[in-house]
């Protein structure tokens, strides 16, 4: 398959919306999606989508979260959501999304990422649990699951934090 990655266009929102909605089976993360564009914090350079015979297939979502530490507040990328058209599952086009994904948010300068995910699927990409930083999320959710990835050697090292969402992340759900 020949996919190309690319920033997604305002002409690509509901093909976006849709996309998520359908790798995810409801409407929550599409209506995060949403949500997250009209804040001031959105960066299209961080909305990628992948492209197959001019059809988006794939998408990829990176935004700005702060690690509330003792020392200030830390900027970081949440990697969320992250969908594939059911019928290209398995075929490594999330891979390639967040492969590109890393590229470009290194590229526009950021450190870190964390994610809320599949542990036994990031790790492939450098992600570790985000609890070897002492980074905490502000839900319950499993420690192998929240995982972080250190862009620039050592952000993270003596980080002992907690993640700070938007609101726009929980609206939708």
């Amino acid at each position: 398959m020949n996919i190309k990655i690319r920033h997604e266009r305002k002409n690509d929102y509901d093909e976006i919306k849709r996309i998520n909605d359908l790798a995810f089976g409801q409407e929550n993360e599409g209506k995060m999606i949403e949500a997250l564009r009209k804040t001031s914090n959105y960066d299209t350079r961080l909305s990628l989508v992948a492209i197959l015979d001019n059809n988006i297939i794939g998408h990829i979502l990176f935004y700005q979260v702060k690690i509330k530490t003792n020392q200030g507040k830390l900027t970081v990328l949440s990697l969320a959501p992250i969908a594939v058209h059911p019928h290209y599952q398995n075929k490594g086009i999330g891979s390639q999304l967040v492969r590109k994904g890393i590229e470009v948010a290194k590229d526009c300068g950021f450190d870190a990422i964390i994610v809320v995910g599949h542990p036994t699927y990031y790790p492939r990409f450098g992600f570790k649990k985000a609890s070897i930083y002492e980074i905490k999320c502000p839900f319950e959710v499993p420690d192998e699951a929240f995982l972080a990835l250190e862009i620039k050697e050592n952000i993270l090292k003596n980080c002992k934090g907690t993640i700070e969402f938007p609101k726009e992340y929980f609206e939708a759900i």
